[in-house]
């Protein structure tokens, strides 16, 4: 976390929403990744960099909620694939 000190003297973050709007942006790219590899590790992590992006207060809200969706839909792709395979992985 960075500190300036403005004109008033008082310290403000600067990091803040940055830090935000990037899980935001993370979630939605291993969200989308997790779509196709890996969908067992990347989707949670998805799920958790949206839900603290959303909780924090992200100006990527839509991101951030695109994130989340997607890091469910690779555990339920995981899901369906599982069953059909009757296996713990798949691939193409």
């Amino acid at each position: 976390m960075h500190l300036t000190a403005p004109a008033t003297g008082r310290a403000t973050r600067t990091t803040g929403v940055r830090d935000t709007d990037g899980m935001a942006v993370a979630s939605f790219i291993l969200g989308l990744l997790g779509l196709l590899v890996l969908n067992l590790f990347l989707g949670p992590i998805a799920i958790v960099l949206a839900s603290l992006a959303l909780i924090r207060g992200t100006s990527r809200r839509g991101r951030a909620w695109l994130g989340l969706a997607l890091g469910v839909g690779d555990l339920l792709i995981l899901l369906a694939f599982m069953q059909a395979d009757a296996s713990v992985s798949w691939g193409f």
